[in-house]
This record gives C-alpha cells, sequence and structure tokens, in this order.
C-alpha cells in the first residue's frame, strides 16, 4: 500500500441535479488520456459512494500530490447558470463526511485538502480544509 498524507476533496464541475456516475467520470477522464479515472472516490447525488481508481494506485487528481494522496470527489459543483457553488446535497454531505472519517480511520495521519488548496480552482466550491479539520 502507499504512504497516504493527504485526502483531496474534488468536485465534478458539473451543474447542481446533473446526475453522473464513475462511469462517465471515468470515460471523461479516459477521453482526457488518462489510463482510468483519476479519482478513488466519487459520492453520487443521492450519497452513494462509488469507487474509482483501487486505493493501491496513485491517482490522477491533484498535480504535485498524487503520489500520496487518495482523491475524492462528489458530483456537482456548479449551480444552474456554470457557476461554481456548493451543490452537495444533504446525502451527498453525509456520505462525505462518513467517507472521510473512515479514510481517516485507515490513514489517521492524512490530512483534508480542498482541491483548490493546491491548484488556482474553485474545486470542489466549498472550504473542504476548514469544514472537515476536526476529523
Amino acid at each position: 500500500m502507499r504512504t497516504i498524507n493527504e485526502i483531496i476533496v474534488h468536485c465534478t464541475a458539473t451543474r447542481a441535479g446533473q446526475r453522473f456516475t464513475v462511469n462517465d467520470v471515468r470515460k471523461w477522464h479516459l477521453e482526457r488520456g488518462f489510463n482510468d479515472i483519476g479519482y478513488h472516490f466519487l459520492v453520487l447525488l443521492d450519497g452513494t459512494i462509488q469507487s474509482g481508481r483501487p486505493l493501491e494506485k496513485a491517482g490522477a487528481h491533484c498535480v504535485g500530490h498524487n503520489k500520496n494522496s487518495i482523491g475524492v470527489c462528489y458530483v456537482g459543483g456548479l449551480d444552474s447558470e456554470g457557476k461554481p457553488c456548493d451543490t452537495r446535497t444533504t446525502e451527498q454531505k453525509d456520505a462525505l463526511l462518513w467517507l472521510l472519517k473512515d479514510l481517516k480511520k485507515q490513514f489517521p495521519h492524512a490530512v483534508i485538502h480542498s482541491h483548490r488548496d493546491f491548484a488556482n480552482k474553485a474545486c470542489p466550491s466549498f472550504d473542504a480544509t476548514k469544514e472537515y479539520y476536526a476529523i
């Protein structure tokens, strides 16, 4: 297993209410030249957590941080006009919290970050670093 020191939270940068699955995101990433989906987990609108890239493999979700991180992504992140917005459903919020707590049990020294901490992006359209600091 890889050494994990970061858990990085992302959004799909899709409009509120649009339904996508891990297979959709995998297809997008393959079309961009990735060898698989870049994220390890995807949280759907209904709170379902789908597995993406195996944890044993480095992700492709945050330049310079993939080797020792886990990429967690939720579907959404844009309002109806395509502007960054925290679009997480109640189910997604609950599922993200559960998933991050579970990952912290497995990797207690990992620090949770927003993608925007490392890239000039709004992703994940809320401050995950602050929201999940105490986990």
